[in-house]
């Protein structure tokens, strides 16, 4: 009677083992689908950042050199002489007219033109460091996450 007493105890205590194990392969799965969801989000997310930081900075560098030829054409001299390209077998090709006398660059206009411009890269530049910032904690997020689980 005592033998039937400790294998009943055996047997329930097996049984109740088996119930957890049950139970901890039923979290682990959870937790690789869990996982799996959150690596194939952190792949998605990772993407779209990868593509907008590369059309920020391609609408960084164009804005830029924009900015760049506009000051020097608004800024006067040679340097907004430059604008009319003088390879000299095209010089010799093509003659440009004289410059009317009267002529006289709107630097007002152009004022407000490289003031927008200037917006713009500003603009730009914020987006782009605020996406660096998005992308820096997701990825933090990401790997906290992946440590705790």
């Amino acid at each position: 009677a005592k033998m039937t007493s400790k294998i009943d105890q055996a047997a329930s205590k097996s049984a109740e083992l088996k119930a957890q194990v049950q139970e901890l392969q039923a979290e682990l799965a959870a937790l690789a689908k869990e996982s799996a969801s959150m690596d194939k989000i952190r792949q998605e997310t990772h993407a779209d950042y990868e593509q907008a930081k590369a059309d920020l900075e391609l609408g960084l560098s164009g804005v830029r050199k924009a900015l760049q030829v506009l000051r020097e054409y608004y800024g006067g001299g040679a340097a907004a002489a430059a604008m009319i390209q003088d390879d000299g077998m095209l010089s010799s090709l093509m003659q440009q007219p004289a410059m009317p006398e009267h002529h006289s660059k709107a630097s007002g206009a152009g004022g407000s033109i490289l003031g927008i411009l200037e917006v713009v890269e500003s603009d730009f530049a914020k987006n782009l460091a605020t996406e660096e910032t998005e992308e820096e904690d997701a990825q933090a997020a990401y790997e906290k996450m992946t440590q705790e689980n």
